[in-house]
């Protein structure tokens, strides 16, 4: 039996084996004229083999790549774009540069970071510490946006210091605000949108109603007229 793991291996495996072999072929011609024209039909068949690359831009370009790819960069033809380097092929990607949260919490985000360093900054003045009680309040916000649960102010109050590193150091009898919404106003609020709806509604079924009576009474007029006129023409 002939299995495939028993065959030579494919550069590009979603072309299939018989482009890989269509693509040998031309490579054994002696003349480079013809691997020219031949290649030419093997670049047809692999674009109607892959629809999408038709989407791609310069889709063209990247067919005579492959072609490179397909025969390991050793066949010999006039390719119209650039032929590019085997080397390219296993160059790594660069790494990405990631900025380390120093105490590892991505939760507060790095606006709060960039806050931070600008309150550590300030003078010391009324102004920087209402700053300092603000960015600690949006902090215990944060907190419990993605924990969701409560937080005892003493930590953010350390969580600051640390971000800060040792500059802003709060008292740790601070009170914090609670981080979460008020109840009670959001209750409020859904009530009076309720309390408009159903407003609006009793308006429009009352519209309704008498523009329903305003039909019946004109309805009512029109036949008492057509009897009355129909009894003048007896």
């Amino acid at each position: 039996m002939d299995y495939n793991t028993q065959r030579k291996k494919l550069h590009l495996p979603e072309y299939g084996r018989n482009i890989h072999k269509m693509v040998e072929w031309v490579k054994s011609l002696p003349g480079k004229e013809d691997r020219n024209k031949q290649i030419k039909a093997v670049i047809a068949v692999m674009g109607n083999l892959n629809p999408h690359l038709r989407d791609v831009n310069d889709f063209r370009h990247k067919l005579w790549d492959h072609i490179q790819i397909i025969s390991d960069f050793q066949i010999d033809i006039d390719s119209p774009h650039p032929v590019p380097a085997k080397e390219s092929l296993y160059d790594k990607p660069k790494k990405l540069p990631y900025k380390s949260n120093p105490l590892n919490v991505p939760y507060y985000g790095q606006y709060i970071l960039e806050m931070i360093n600008v309150i550590v900054k300030i003078e010391e003045s009324e102004k920087k510490q209402c700053l300092i009680m603000q960015i600690a309040n949006q902090i215990k916000k944060s907190y419990i946006a993605w924990n969701k649960e409560s937080v005892k102010d003493e930590i953010i109050i350390k969580d600051l210091y640390n971000l800060s590193g040792g500059t802003i150091d709060l008292d740790i009898t601070t009170k914090l605000c609670s981080g979460k919404l008020n109840t009670q106003i959001v209750a409020k609020n859904e009530a009076n949108q309720q309390q408009k709806k159903n407003g609006n509604n009793k308006n429009n079924n009352n519209k309704k109603k008498n523009n329903n009576n305003n039909n019946s009474s004109q309805n009512n007029s029109y036949q008492q007229n057509r009897k009355k006129n129909s009894n003048n023409y007896k």
